[in-house]
């Protein structure tokens, strides 16, 4: 379904969502955040969706915000809009579905943003990433400080984000900025790939597992052993993991319930 800019579909657990506006290279509208955000929080609620992607239309993953908003921007509106972006990216990252980023072109300021937010990328070898905003006088956003640097550690993030270098796929694979590029023709059977792979494990243990990765982030080891041992005990007495249990000595695929 289209969805203001966005273009939603569902198939086989995997929920897509694809930036819809080619002809502004997928630049974001106020429209485009927001349903973004609606669709992935209905998503969590959805037990047959196990993993989202989102991509972009045409030749561009999505170059950023519309600079055509910029003519009418106030100090009340700048804002307004950076809360849609946060709540954007949180949902993102804190979406217990596994996030796919299929980047089939640019991803440029908030489009970059957007990416780094998913949980693994999956670049075309057409695509680029650039994180521009020293260059337009501006300060990086959508969590792209925090999200790169945790991503490639201090000093490369320091080298991108000051310099606002934009690099290729193969470079980006490289400092292990994406987890792989494909050949363009092979993107989205890379991202079906991917998103089969992901649906094979018990949701409950995904959700979580996924959680304590970033929860990781801002914890000691003692403390992160505790909170794995926490969610050890509760993952070892749903009937999905008796299921799982019982699907591999009967060398069967285990059909997960969510319980």
């Amino acid at each position: 379904m289209a969805n203001k800019g966005i273009i939603v579909t569902k198939e086989e657990g995997v929920l897509s969502i694809t930036l819809n506006r080619p002809e502004k290279l997928n630049a974001l509208t106020l429209e485009m955040k927001t349903g973004i955000t609606q669709t992935i929080k209905e998503a969590e609620q959805d037990n047959e969706i196990r993993v989202v992607v989102i991509t972009g239309a045409g030749r561009a993953f999505c170059a950023g915000v519309d600079l055509g908003t910029f003519e009418d921007i106030t100090p009340v509106s700048l804002l307004q809009d950076q809360q849609i972006i946060k709540e954007m990216i949180l949902t993102i990252v804190n979406t217990s579905k596994p996030v796919i980023a299929a980047v089939n072109g640019a991803a440029v300021g908030i489009g970059y943003s957007l990416v780094l937010a998913c949980d693994i990328i999956i670049a075309s070898e057409k695509a680029r990433f650039g994180g521009v905003w020293v260059l337009r006088g501006l300060h990086p956003d959508g969590g792209a400080t925090y999200l790169l640097a945790r991503r490639l550690g201090i000093g490369k993030a320091c080298e991108l984000l000051l310099t606002g270098e934009i690099i290729d796929a193969f470079k980006a694979e490289k400092i292990g900025l994406t987890n792989y590029v494909v050949p363009s023709d092979k993107l989205e059977i890379a991202t079906r790939e991917m998103a089969a792979a992901l649906t094979k494990g018990a949701p409950l243990a995904i959700g979580m597992t996924k959680a304590s990765i970033y929860q990781g982030l801002a914890m000691d080891l003692s403390t992160m052993l505790d909170y794995e041992t926490r969610a050890q005990a509760m993952l070892s007495f749903t009937e999905d993991c008796k299921e799982a249990l019982a699907a591999f000595s009967e060398k069967r695929e285990p059909v997960f319930k969510w319980r």
